[in-house]
């Protein structure tokens, strides 16, 4: 199967592609930093020698680089699961949050996965693929749910996403394209910069990524359209 995923270099969107490399499957992946995105396809490629590899750096908070991606991807054949992970998070509250946090938030987190998706499912619906095998999943966040301090133009961002994936489930129910809504909580990547992790109070990333991959593999007459994750202890 062809996997895309979007902000792959590290995090959740680096340990989803490791599950799917160990399935041997062939990635397509995305990120905005060169470095980082081959190094991670370096480690995948040495740990799963079967699967195959392919990345190219984009900037999907730019719509031309969205797309520019999107025909990158076609190239190698029709998509079978495509992960919209890229996203941004700025802290802020709504009334004293640097102009343009809103603008930066939207770009990122909601028009990546729109303009990328719009990009790839008229490839995706060849065939009228009803069987269920293709599959789009969102990552979307606690923060799609409720509201928090200091979430400000973040949780509107994931808000709005969450609105996306939730409106394009109704729509490609009767076109064979599954859609799942993920909300991981608390999740230990670089966001938390050096946080003491040793107790185990927040999930790690590989949580997220098992998920994904059971969702994944459902009848095809089945499908989970949300995963909330959150540590065992609640939200921090």
């Amino acid at each position: 199967m062809n996997i895309i995923i979007t902000g792959a270099s590290k995090g959740i969107g680096k340990a989803i592609a490791k599950a799917y490399a160990a399935e041997g499957e062939v990635l397509l992946l995305c990120a905005r930093h060169e470095a980082a995105l081959e190094s991670t396809r370096a480690e995948l490629q040495q740990l799963y020698p079967s699967c195959r590899v392919y990345v190219t750096t984009a900037d999907l908070s730019v719509r031309s680089d969205t797309v520019a991606f999107a025909n990158w991807c076609l190239q190698f054949g029709v998509p079978d699961i495509l992960v919209n992970n890229a996203g941004w998070f700025l802290p802020g509250s709504v009334h004293d949050e640097a102009d343009g946090n809103l603008e930066k938030m939207i770009d990122t987190n909601l028009y990546s996965a729109y303009h990328l998706t719009r990009a790839l499912l008229p490839a995706m619906l060849q065939d009228k693929p009803l069987n269920g095998a293709r599959h789009i999943f969102n990552i979307c966040s606690i923060a799609s749910l409720h509201a928090y301090p200091n979430g400000g133009a973040y949780s509107i961002s994931k808000y709005a996403l969450m609105g996306f994936s939730k409106n394009l489930r109704e729509e490609l129910k009767p076109m064979g394209i599954k859609v799942t809504s993920v909300y991981p909580g608390a999740v230990m990547t670089d966001s938390w910069g050096d946080y003491d992790n040793s107790e185990g109070r927040i999930m790690e990333a590989a949580d997220i990524a098992a998920m994904i991959l059971a969702a994944g593999k459902l009848s095809p007459q089945a499908v989970v359209e949300d995963i909330v994750m959150r540590p065992i202890l609640g939200d921090l």
